[in-house]
């Protein structure tokens, strides 16, 4: 994990990301192609550091549209960055791969519901059936 990069402001994991070496990560000076993100341009201008600290989080448009980029912004709304980080750092040492070769999608693109995927980061890849009940 490349800590250095971070998250997002749309709450996408730089830190993990296997697609784009040479990018700084969103939040870090030298990010090329934001020009065109909804989310780093509002974020930027309303002073946030990132969409989860909006009083209109989730909005439309954006990365926010995915599923994935949408649980990730939840569940740092919901327990920290720092606390999102440490659950990319285990899960990572435990074989969750956030980006398959060759693709934008990994092992948190298996689930088809934002519970799920906040599940798998807060427990891991075999999260237990009973924390899905609760």
């Amino acid at each position: 994990m490349k800590t250095e990069k971070g998250i997002a402001y749309c709450g996408l994991a730089c830190c993990l990301c296997t697609y784009n070496d040479t990018c700084a990560g969103c939040r870090n000076e030298g990010c090329t192609g934001k020009e065109w993100c909804k989310n780093y341009n509002c974020s930027r201008v309303k002073g946030l550091n990132g969409c989860w600290e909006c009083s209109e989080f989730p909005c439309k448009g954006g990365m926010l549209d995915k599923l994935r980029v949408r649980s990730f912004a939840k569940f740092i709304k919901e327990n920290g960055e720092e606390e999102f980080m440490r659950c990319l750092a285990r899960n990572e040492a435990d074989g969750i791969v956030y980006h398959y070769p060759g693709g934008h999608v990994g092992d948190y693109d298996k689930y088809d519901n934002e519970d799920d995927i906040i599940d798998m980061l807060k427990y891991g890849e075999h999260f237990p059936a009973c924390f899905k009940d609760a």
